[in-house]
């Protein structure tokens, strides 16, 4: 018999052909999957432990957190021309004014961190206690307690913000679409909280045999560095999965269901957010990127990898994708 740590690589190749259907799931009541949320759950007080079961995602934070604001600085200079870019650079706070939503924002690491840059950020979870340690956290800090009402937390899903009339300027999911159940109607309902102009970020890992060997075998059952059951290899979206999304993706009136794929419809706006795509399927900048994002094991640091490298296997786990809402829609 092959040794515990060893016995998930067998099941490689059965994985490898249980590919979730992403774009022809079913709508469903809810995106939250109970299992998901009991798991992270039981782990909430760990958040803010930088040596515990969430040390990743501390070291990846800032590197998160420096490529929502190049975006932010590139899209102010597409929109506004480069004095604009450059007056907006040099202040600390390049959020000041913008309304921001963490989705699934766990015990608050990149809210905080969004917050501290001046936006007004809302960060919502459909954990219970992963919301109370979030606001724990954050009300024991002076300088965002400083900040008044610029930082809040609730217990809600995706799918029932929705329902209310306010968007936002951007809206961030960060390792959380691989949780979900229906990543199309977790997609649309993100989407559609989204403001004309405005951006979707997310961070989540490819489906990959690389993958499976980095985040599950390696991560969970040789380094022990997360908790074995946290990543499940068929809930693993590909870049080109999402592409592909939203170059059929128009974005509906607020008045629709936000478990419609916003893929038909009269009421639907005629542009996707994604209109080109160039060299291997790749959008351009102006609307999506997708960019790789490795962790470097001998320096305990996260490297966000340069946009040339994205066709050449730097997009093959953990990655970063980026897209914008038209205008005019």
């Amino acid at each position: 018999m092959l040794p515990a740590a060893i016995r998930p690589t067998t099941r490689l190749l059965r994985f490898c052909q249980n590919i979730r259907c992403f774009q022809s799931a079913t709508a469903t009541s809810s995106t939250v999957n109970p299992a998901e949320i009991a798991h992270f759950s039981r782990l909430s007080s760990l958040w803010w432990n930088e040596q515990g079961e969430f040390s990743l995602l501390h070291r990846m934070n800032p590197v998160r957190v420096r490529y929502i604001r190049e975006k932010l600085l590139e899209a102010t200079y597409e929109d506004r021309g480069e004095d604009a870019r450059r007056e907006l650079e040099s202040k600390c706070a390049v959020l000041t004014g913008m309304d921001v939503l963490d989705v699934g924002c766990g015990g608050g690491l990149l809210s905080e961190s969004l917050t501290r840059l001046g936006a007004r950020t809302l960060g919502i979870d459909a954990s219970e206690s992963n919301i109370g340690i979030a606001s724990t956290h954050a009300s024991g800090d002076p300088q965002l307690s400083s900040l008044g009402n610029s930082l809040e937390y609730r217990h809600t899903s995706v799918e029932q913000l929705v329902k209310e009339p306010k968007r936002f300027d951007a809206v961030c999911s960060m390792e959380v679409v691989e949780h979900v159940d229906n990543p199309v109607a977790f997609l649309s309902a993100c989407a559609q909280l989204v403001k004309p102009g405005g951006h979707l970020f997310l961070s989540t890992i490819a489906r990959t045999p690389l993958s499976y060997f980095l985040t599950i075998l390696a991560a969970e059952y040789v380094l022990r560095k997360v908790p074995v059951g946290t990543h499940t290899y068929s809930k693993f979206i590909n870049p080109s999965e999402l592409i592909s999304f939203f170059q059929t993706y128009r974005s509906l009136p607020s008045s629709s269901s936000p478990t419609d794929s916003g893929h038909i419809g009269s009421d639907a706006s005629p542009r996707p957010w994604i209109t080109r795509a160039y060299a291997h399927g790749l959008p351009t900048r102006s609307e999506a990127e997708v960019r790789g994002i490795v962790y470097i094991p001998w320096s305990g640091e996260w490297k966000l990898m340069s946009r040339s490298s994205t066709p050449w296997g730097a997009v093959e786990c953990n990655y970063l994708f980026w897209v914008r809402r038209p205008l005019d829609s």
